[in-house]
């Protein structure tokens, strides 16, 4: 799988995209659709109309990579299904669940909430 030293943020394409695309197609498709620098470090998610093949554009600090899978059974989950403002944002585990095939079904908080002082709270009666 693609390695990092350092917290990576993961952006879906939420819309389907022609693969023959390669660095310059998908740059362009970073900064014009997503609005990001493709040259920042983060990972860049790109899934066809058919959801058979995936790419994920990178920049490693030294050039772009462009990585890239063909399932062979199945498809991979459509990420502009569950992008409510056209981009999604995963995590590097997510990303690595999605390319294994697992469907993203939703999202789990999984920390509590930031303790607020102002906010009651209930106590339950003796």
């Amino acid at each position: 799988m693609i390695g990092s030293t350092r917290q990576v943020a993961v952006y879906a394409y939420a819309r389907p995209v022609d693969m023959r695309r390669s660095f310059d197609g998908l740059s362009a498709l970073v900064e014009q659709g997503l609005g990001q620098d493709p040259l920042c470090g983060d990972m860049f998610l790109f899934v066809s109309r058919n959801r058979r093949r995936a790419k994920v554009l990178l920049w490693d600090g030294t050039g772009l990579c462009v990585y890239a899978k063909r399932l062979e059974a199945g498809r991979f989950t459509s990420p502009w299904s569950s992008a409510e403002t056209g981009v999604l944002r995963m995590t590097m585990t997510e990303l690595q669940l999605f390319l294994e095939g697992t469907e993203l079904l939703g999202r789990l908080p999984l920390s509590p909430k930031a303790y607020d002082p102002t906010t009651p709270t209930i106590s339950s009666p003796s």
